[in-house]
């Protein structure tokens, strides 16, 4: 069954073409189960201590290079995280994801948040190389996390996904060279 959910979801994001990051192969679109077509706005490795960690994409409806119009936009948006690395535990990704949203989210933002960040946390397990987590944001629906073809959950609010892409694009993202892959939009 798990495979049959990776092939469809495969199938669904066929793209008109692709680029090879990695050896992993990059769509420069994508559409939606409801048959949106999202642009890949940027991609890029998240590297820590020289290893790479995963290949992070970013697609959107309406791509930018301007992180505040990325984050600000109402439309549908996909994260793709695809595993590089040979095992990343559950609790370093919730470390991170935790860390992420301190530095770029302030206080007052955090507090209103917590209880859906802790929600968010809980979906996550452990996840091994050529593993791929998807986090799709539709306005109606919020932010649906699927892990390794399965769908997890949702977490309401657009401010909970504006808060999420700010781990990626805010102030102190993950990664300066990252973010700057994942703005690198071109017409």
């Amino acid at each position: 069954m798990r495979m049959f959910v990776f092939f469809t979801l495969l199938l669904i994001s066929l793209p008109a073409y692709a680029k090879d990051i990695a050896g992993v192969m990059v769509n420069d679109s994508l559409q939606t189960e409801e048959g949106t077509t999202l642009q890949l706005n940027g991609a890029g490795i998240r590297s820590k201590f020289f290893m790479d960690i995963y290949i992070a994409e970013l697609y959107m409806e309406k791509p930018s290079t301007v992180a505040a119009e990325v984050i600000g936009d109402k439309g549908k948006k996909r994260i793709v995280m695809h595993f590089l690395y040979k095992e990343v535990g559950k609790d370093k990704l919730v470390e991170a994801w935790n860390e992420g949203f301190k530095e770029n989210n302030s206080a007052g933002d955090l507090a209103k948040l917590q209880e859906r960040i802790n929600q968010f946390n809980a979906l996550f397990v452990d996840v091994i190389k050529d593993d791929v987590i998807i986090l799709d944001y539709a306005p109606a629906t919020g932010t649906v996390v699927t892990i390794k073809g399965q769908k997890k959950g949702a977490i309401p609010g657009t401010d909970f996904n504006d808060a999420l892409l700010k781990i990626w694009l805010g102030d102190k993202p993950v990664s300066g060279g990252l973010k700057d892959n994942l703005l690198s939009y071109k017409k």
